[in-house]
């Protein structure tokens, strides 16, 4: 029986598009034979602890991004989302770390949407470390072991290898989706995920 198709998704948390695309990622996922790979992606790595404010950020005043605010909540309502008003972005790499560690137990992957919603939902900083144990414990898993994961790091490794992936794969945006080596940029719409992953050799489930 030959292995599922690979679906590698790069993506950062403090990414809007990247919320708005999970949401097609978990549709495929639900219809074809595919591995979802999460490969974390450096989008603001230089965003200070504190944050930054989105003004800042893009160099805009707050007219801007009132309207960038506006066409968000458009497109997240279209997708059923929920989302807030944005302010700042915050600096994501502890919480790609806790991801990563995540990930390795039981149940784990649901921390990503927890993740996405803290920041896009409830403007929460997800770089700081008690907002992270916040979540952790949401998803029910050890918010000791997760401390721990934070104290020492044990988990950078395995980030600084998914950012190191991105730049030999030339990612320089995210969402980034990629399959047997073809891949399209973007919050991209689910037909266009269907077509990447089918050309890929993706068999649709059930059928």
């Amino acid at each position: 029986m030959s292995e599922p198709v690979t679906l590698d998704v790069f993506s950062d948390y403090v990414c809007p598009w990247c919320y708005l695309g999970d949401n097609r990622v978990k549709k495929i996922k639900r219809n074809y034979d595919i591995t979802v790979q999460l490969v974390h992606f450096p989008l603001h790595p230089e965003t200070p602890a504190e944050g930054r404010t989105l003004q800042k950020l893009f160099n805009c005043g707050p007219e801007e991004i009132a309207a960038k605010n506006t066409r968000m909540q458009g497109l997240m309502e279209q997708e059923g989302l929920a989302y807030s008003e944005r302010s700042h972005t915050y600096n994501s790499r502890l919480a790609q770390e806790i991801g990563t560690w995540a990930d390795t137990q039981a149940g784990g992957d649901a921390i990503h949407d927890k993740f996405f919603e803290a920041y896009f939902v409830d403007c929460r900083n997800i770089g700081d470390t008690d907002v992270i144990i916040d979540i952790v414990k949401s998803v029910g898993l050890d918010e000791n072991q997760a401390r721990t994961v934070l104290d020492e790091r044990s988990f950078k490794d395995a980030v600084d290898a998914d950012w190191a992936k991105s730049r030999s794969y030339g990612v320089t945006g995210v969402p980034t989706f990629i399959s047997n080596g073809q891949g399209l940029v973007g919050a991209q719409p689910y037909e266009g995920l269907q077509q990447l992953v089918s050309a890929a050799g993706a068999k649709p489930r059930g059928g």
